[in-house]
């Protein structure tokens, strides 16, 4: 059994059972990646893909639970990679990250400025995706930071620590009626907003069930006409009058979006609490540390020792409990 036959099936089982594609992404060739599957299955003495034919049709049982440990074998070997480079060189290396485009665009791009003059020979890659996608990626290695503020039970298996506070703006053009009535002695209300179309975030993004929850506890349903993962894309069809605006407050940009008005929500909207996580067992580089204390200050090498100590999420939460986060 070689580790390069753990890795091929392991990518095999990620790539949709599309040979070609894994050997392209491996630069290697398919018959070479079926060679070596084919040496290891008859080693084992079991099959781990059926076949229909010259082509993969499924994983078998066992084979499910033989990639599952070459999954475990390959983030361990990985892990050895990293603790050796520590100590040969601390400040190379490479970083992945898994968030949303909001966190990426509005959120991360001081601390990307920061870590890119601090360790200018860590490579940094930057995936974007839904919070499933998100909580994939760093489960199962192909992320070592995931950043997130939705679907928090995606992510139970990873060590996930509160980084700040941030609520909702609705946001409007210039001339829109609700910009007159926020100014009144009532102010803004849950009822205003009903009534107009919305353009938001899709479920499952940035705080949307938040903004869900804030309707329904008013016994509103609210006119949902036009959503997206994109920030940018929200505030283009506002500008179109397609609705009013609900984005994350650090989203609006008083340069960029001068056209726009931002009325303050957090009287209607419970505020959301973004996350910063990675998988149980990974081996935390200096700069990694760096990393999450720049994106969260008081998320210190010390505190982050501790979250990573507590044995269930309820321990991570009682560590916490007590912290007053920043808000953003």
């Amino acid at each position: 059994m070689k580790l390069q036959q753990l890795r091929y099936i392991w990518e095999v089982a990620h790539h949709d059972l599309n040979v070609s594609a894994t050997a392209q992404s491996l630069f290697t060739s398919q018959p070479g990646i079926s060679k070596q599957i084919r040496l290891l299955e008859d080693e084992l003495g079991v099959e781990i893909f059926a076949r229909s034919g010259k082509h993969l049709t499924h994983v078998t049982q066992v084979g499910e639970t033989i990639i599952e440990m070459a999954g475990q074998i390959l983030r361990e070997a990985e892990t050895i990679k990293q603790i050796a480079q520590e100590y040969s060189d601390e400040k190379q290396g490479s970083l992945s990250i898994a968030t949303t485009h909001t966190q990426a665009r509005y959120a991360l791009p001081p601390v990307i400025g920061e870590f890119r003059t601090r360790y200018p020979d860590v490579t940094l890659h930057m995936n974007q995706g839904t919070p499933a996608q998100i909580a994939e990626l760093a489960a199962t290695g192909q992320a070592d930071f995931a950043i997130a503020t939705e679907g928090l039970d995606l992510f139970s298996d990873l060590v996930m620590m509160p980084c700040y506070r941030w609520n909702r703006a609705v946001v409007v053009t210039r001339d829109h009626p609700l910009v007159e009535k926020a100014g009144g002695s009532e102010g803004l209300t849950i009822e205003d907003i009903a009534a107009e179309p919305i353009v938001t975030y899709v479920f499952g993004f940035t705080g949307r069930s938040r903004l869900d929850d804030a309707f329904s506890k008013a016994g509103l349903t609210p006119n949902v006409v036009f959503t997206a993962t994109d920030t940018d894309v929200i505030k283009t069809y506002v500008r179109l009058g397609l609705g009013v605006g609900i984005i994350a407050t650090m989203a609006l940009d008083p340069k960029m979006d001068d056209d726009l008005v931002a009325l303050p929500a957090e009287h209607l909207f419970q505020s959301s609490v973004t996350h910063i996580g990675f998988r149980r067992g990974t081996f935390l580089r200096r700069y990694m540390y760096d990393f999450i204390a720049w994106f969260a200050p008081h998320l210190d090498k010390e505190t982050v020792d501790a979250a990573i100590a507590c044995s269930t999420r309820a321990q991570r939460e009682a560590l916490f409990a007590e912290l007053d986060l920043p808000v953003r």
